[in-house]
């Protein structure tokens, strides 16, 4: 990953790794406030060699080099049975091995001794005895065993430990700081986790490797819309200049060939097919072109409620022969476009949509319109939309930013390849504004959501209705 695709997943997942940071804060404030108080007192212990032993040690060492060298092994001494039993009889309790620590700062021939309790005036106690006791036993380890031998080291108490007046544990600043990194590496681990196991289509590269074209449109993510789902119909929307340049590419998508009954599908429910068929319709109806708008999906159709217009007659009735196509139309805001509804839903919707009637029907339709916009089933559940691609120019298909998977968009493009149909390309729908290819700050649902999606009866607003056009689309 390179330095923006961290900043784009720290700004994707800034709430959890926020979260995160602050609980870690806030469990570091509690462990110290909760942790007892530890105290520690210091004192130490100057070794040097006598002047008279210099000799003893050798030509090759001086008396300094001698100390040296022996002064790492006295503060082995200190935690040691030798020093701490006789310290504990002195003081009347006994006296943790634990507690009682020795160094000898570097090049020097000091040993200091730190002792730790949650007692002040106990800690300095202690590790004046322990201080005394060591430099006894130091003078008694060196001492020859020869009678009347004397010890070529001397150890003199240089400084008294007394009861510190600020403990060293816990330390609230230095606690916070680790909570604050610790919560800071941790939110980030986790957002890289969920990155690393998100398998949603998010990047124009998952797309175009799994498509093998670049997305036909791109339509965004526009919260400010409010909940109509036409958005074609605002000149100034974004949403709206998204459409257009879907209109626009669709019509140079093949300029020896360009394709007149288009199918829009989608690999799964809930990704916005319905409302980009609907408004790629309104967007090519708006430049002068006869459109028909067809509600091909005999399952769970949503043209007629979007646009709130009747649609108990329809698309089933036509094929069933039960009356010509003319009557079951309806003109849609003055003959912007013209919609043919789902009518009642059949019992065999895959068989009705592979009929020779349906394929008669879309005959007909090519002779009286100029596009023919048929909003199909989703790919992966049914074969609803398979079977209608045959008789269709070539297939949308719409992906949800963020929600549609790899392997759904995989055994969808598999399925096309399979019956031979044309991919006229791939639309890139919910895509929010600032991802740059990239999905973060999404979690909105309009159109499918918003109370729109698939098996959803909520009311919705009347389209048909001029005054009601002010708001969002999907």
């Amino acid at each position: 990953m390179e330095i923006r695709d961290y900043i784009r997943l720290l700004r994707k997942y800034w709430i959890q790794i926020t979260a995160v940071t602050v609980g870690v804060i806030i469990a570091a404030i509690a462990v110290t406030l909760t942790s007892p108080k530890v105290y520690t007192a210091e004192a130490q212990i100057f070794v040097a060699t006598s002047g008279s032993s210099t000799s003893d040690v050798g030509s090759a060492l001086t008396g300094a080099q001698f100390t040296s060298q022996r002064v790492k092994t006295y503060t082995l001494l200190v935690s040691t049975p030798q020093v701490l039993e006789p310290v504990s009889a002195a003081l009347g309790y006994p006296v943790a091995a634990g507690s009682v620590s020795a160094e000898s700062p570097l090049d020097t021939v000091l040993v200091s001794i730190s002792v730790s309790d949650p007692d002040p005036a106990k800690a300095a106690d202690i590790a004046n005895a322990v201080t005394r006791r060591l430099a006894v036993l130091i003078q008694e380890l060196e001492t020859p065993l020869t009678e009347g031998a004397q010890s070529p080291v001397k150890a003199s108490v240089v400084q008294q430990a007394f009861p510190p007046t600020s403990p060293t544990s816990p330390r609230p600043m230095l606690n916070v700081a680790l909570g604050v990194l610790l919560g800071l590496a941790a939110g980030v681990g986790i957002a890289l986790l969920r990155e690393s196991l998100d398998v949603t289509v998010k990047s124009l590269t998952d797309v175009e490797t799994i498509t093998g074209s670049n997305p036909i449109g791109i339509v965004s993510f526009d919260p400010k819309m409010g909940s109509t789902l036409v958005g074609s119909l605002s000149s100034r929307s974004p949403r709206s200049e998204a459409f257009r340049g879907l209109r626009t590419n669709l019509q140079y998508v093949d300029v020896d060939n360009p394709p007149q009954v288009v199918v829009v599908t989608s690999s799964v429910q809930g990704e916005g097919k319905s409302t980009v068929a609907m408004n790629l319709a309104v967007a090519i109806g708006q430049t002068g072109k006869k459109v028909c708008l067809v509600d091909s999906d005999l399952r769970r159709p949503r043209i007629a409620t979007y646009l709130g217009i009747e649609g108990a007659i329809g698309l089933t009735n036509v094929l069933a022969g039960e009356l010509p196509v003319t009557e079951a139309i309806i003109p849609w805001r003055r003959g912007l476009l013209s919609v043919l509804p789902s009518g009642p839903l059949p019992p065999n919707p895959s068989e009705l949509l592979g009929s020779d009637n349906m394929e008669k029907l879309l005959n007909d339709l090519r002779k009286k319109f100029d596009y023919i916009i048929l909003d199909g089933a989703p790919l992966l559940p049914v074969t609803d939309a398979a079977v209608l691609a045959t008789y269709t120019d070539g297939v949308l298909l719409v992906i949800r930013f963020g929600s549609t998977t790899r392997e759904q968009l995989d055994r969808t493009i598999e399925t096309l390849k399979l019956i031979g149909a044309k991919l006229l390309g791939p639309v890139m729908n919910f895509v929010p504004s600032d991802s740059s290819g990239y999905g973060y700050g999404y979690g909105y649902g309009y159109g499918y959501g918003y109370g729109y999606g698939y098996g959803d009866n909520s009311p919705t607003k009347n389209l048909s209705n001029p005054d009601s056009l002010t708001g969002q689309s999907s």
